[in-house]
């Protein structure tokens, strides 16, 4: 999709180069703002295209050369926010956090007409307390978070950006870009370090103490956050295989929540943890090397039901492991490479970035699982 259309709600684009997506980042940053005002004044309208105020809408869109704009949202939500004197097209992106400041949910919601989604919310909004704070990007709503102090903490994506590379080039010497990639919902960036001596050799000698192949992996670090609401500033260790850039998830992430005044020099604190984590991630590794299974089927599918898999996925990715490896007995580590293809496959399937990062958060638990608990014969229940 042409960057011109960078406020369709299905924008995306990936980076080849670190320069020019931080670049991308910064342009997107000077294109939105935020905005508080007390949520009981907010309101919503949906597009009537047919009635009088729909055609002046329309027209004054196509007047000012913005119709893409209007289209794309009746297209997509249907709906408008006005904010005292303002009205704004509401993006898709934006409806999870409008609906949770409007203290509302359910699965009828997406079933009604708009027009009865917007009296719903007017109601709700109308007896709210405290302040909304509006992401406001590329002439759209984006979010509405909770505005008041203790609330939603902006931290923005290209200082962090920045302050990834920055950390990135002090612990791990001259690191690789391997590629990027933005949508409205949330962006993500990986790295890689093969120069990084330590780290390959900790692995490697960890892999042979254990008669494993060590392949073709070298550290990695998959950077991915949101200001929409679906994830706080994540930091995902991982190894990366470097010809077909399958990757092996080292552990749970470091976390930065968008909450009590998070800041990105706290960003800056957590990025200064993320050495250590490789060493110790790798050591769990080994642990899993030891750690022999006898029924590797059915144990891949109960830790991924474990550890949130869902069901599809897991048995995909149990049946590809299966045709390679057969049903000898084999390690958890073993198993727990076949676990990692799950995100592959997801990938695959064209899943987006915040269903990948998710899917990333869930397999790195095996690593903390008691694999010997779920090594048993017998039909696996879902």
């Amino acid at each position: 999709m042409s960057e011109t259309m960078c406020y369709a709600d299905n924008f995306s684009r990936s980076f080849g180069e670190q320069q020019e997506c931080l670049q991308f980042l910064r342009e997107r940053e000077e294109n939105a703002s935020w905005r508080s005002i007390p949520t009981k004044e907010v309101r919503f309208e949906a597009i009537d295209e047919s009635s009088t105020s729909g055609k002046v809408l329309c027209d004054w869109y196509r007047l000012m050369g913005k119709e893409g704009i209007l289209q794309d949202t009746m297209a997509n939500t249907k709906l408008l926010l006005r904010a005292e004197d303002a009205l704004y097209p509401v993006r898709s992106c934006a409806l999870s956090t409008i609906l949770s400041r409007a203290r509302i949910s359910g699965h009828a919601l997406s079933k009604v007409s708009k027009p009865v989604l917007a009296q719903i919310l007017n109601h709700c909004v109308s007896v709210a307390s405290g302040n909304a704070l509006l992401r406001l990007s590329d002439e759209k709503v984006s979010a509405m978070h909770g505005g008041d102090e203790s609330e939603y903490a902006v931290l923005e994506i290209p200082a962090m950006f920045q302050a990834v590379t920055d950390q990135l080039e002090a612990d791990f010497g001259n690191c690789q870009f391997i590629s990027g990639h933005y949508e409205h919902a949330m962006m993500t960036a990986i790295w890689s370090f093969p120069n990084n001596q330590e780290l390959v050799e900790a692995y490697e000698e960890t892999a042979k103490k254990h008669s494993v192949s060590a392949g073709q992996f070298v550290p990695a670090l998959r950077f991915s956050t949101s200001d929409v609401g679906i994830s706080g500033a994540n930091l995902y260790p991982m190894l990366m295989e470097e010809k077909s850039g399958r990757s092996i998830t080292l552990g749970s992430a470091l976390c930065l929540e968008h909450s009590n005044q998070a800041s990105v020099a706290d960003f800056k604190k957590q990025l200064s943890l993320l050495y250590p984590k490789y060493g110790d991630a790798i050591a769990r590794l080994g642990k899993l090397m030891e750690t022999g299974i006898d029924y590797p089927y059915n144990t891949m599918l109960r830790v991924m039901k474990r550890v949130g898999v869902t069901k599809r996925l897991a048995y995909r990715a149990a049946e590809l492991w299966q045709a390679q490896n057969g049903e000898r007995p084999c390690t958890a580590y073993d198993l727990y490479l076949g676990i990692c293809e799950a995100e592959f496959l997801l990938q695959c399937d064209g899943a987006s970035a915040s269903r990948v990062a998710q899917m990333e958060e869930n397999i790195s638990r095996a690593l903390k699982v008691r694999w010997e608990d779920y090594d048993y014969a017998g039909e696996v229940k879902w």
